[in-house]
């Protein structure tokens, strides 16, 4: 499929064949998160592959001044419209939120083949896009939840912790992040909620870390339309640092399809030249 997702994936993996480490995550914004797919497929070459493929270019041209858009691309039909947004993490510069956008867009590609929808959350940024309406609708599904080890019953911290994530709640604007002490904090919601929708989805993300995760040192919890995170002393997450190490895997096992994806597009490169050069020497 000639599209932009294949092209910026391609450019990455060939540049992986030299450097590795160029498809891994190579900083907090770069850092896999979770993805999905809907069930819906187009074909190739289609109106709707079209309109995506724009749609895919208007958001990572985006990206390079502002930190939250979304876009529709009209079709024929409302199967053949494309609609999508792209989300930088509140504190990352425009040259971050850029790249974080455009090595988004070249991982959904691979991760979702031939779909209508995919979502793909990286550490500092956010892409989603459909032909499905979605825009402006409040979700709070749980998409992601994680919850690090137990330090055992402690009044103080967990008091500590809980005041921190009220004071994320009690904050204002759709990027939320602090601390006090060891625990950091952060929350943010998708920038085409409204703020009371914003209050909504950060109040139940945060009441489910508190719920669901209790005394684990950190804790994430991914809504559809927000999250909330925290970490304690030694946890995964440092909100000053911005140095945030998942446990999910899912860096490593972009890596690995990426790199073998590059083998062989390589081999084919390879298998192409070395077919020219005999068809040469058998004139």
């Amino acid at each position: 499929m000639a599209s932009l997702r294949n092209t910026l994936s391609l450019v990455f993996c060939l540049l992986a064949a030299t450097g590795p480490w160029l498809c891994s995550a190579t900083s907090a914004t770069d850092t896999f998160v979770y993805g999905g797919c809907s069930q819906q497929k187009f074909s190739p070459a289609s109106p709707y592959e079209s309109n995506l493929n724009s749609l895919l270019t208007s958001l990572v041209n985006s990206a390079t001044y502002s930190s939250y858009n979304n876009f529709t691309i009209m079709g024929s039909s409302s199967s053949d419209t494309a609609r999508g947004l792209f989300q930088c993490r509140g504190d990352l510069s425009m040259p971050d939120c850029a790249t974080c956008v455009a090595r988004a867009v070249s991982q959904v590609g691979p991760l979702c083949p031939y779909t209508c929808g995919g979502a793909l959350q990286l550490a500092g940024c956010y892409i989603k896009y459909d032909n499905v309406s979605f825009l402006g609708q409040e979700d709070k599904t749980v998409v992601l939840k994680k919850c690090g080890p137990s330090e055992g019953y402690n009044t103080e911290g967990i008091s500590r912790r809980d005041a921190v994530l009220t004071e994320l709640l009690g904050g204002g604007g759709y990027f939320r992040a602090g601390g006090s002490s060891d625990v950091q904090g952060m929350g943010q919601c998708v920038g085409d909620l409204t703020v009371s929708e914003c209050q909504d989805c950060l109040g139940t993300a945060i009441g489910r870390l508190k719920n669901d995760c209790g005394t684990a040192v950190f804790g994430d919890m991914f809504l559809t339309k927000c999250y909330a995170r925290y970490s304690t002393d030694g946890g995964k997450y440092n909100a000053k640092s911005h140095n945030y190490k998942t446990n999910y895997g899912g860096e490593r096992t972009f890596a690995i399809i990426i790199g073998l994806l590059a083998a062989v597009v390589l081999l084919i490169i390879f298998l192409l030249f070395l077919r020219g050069v005999c068809s040469r020497g058998g004139k």
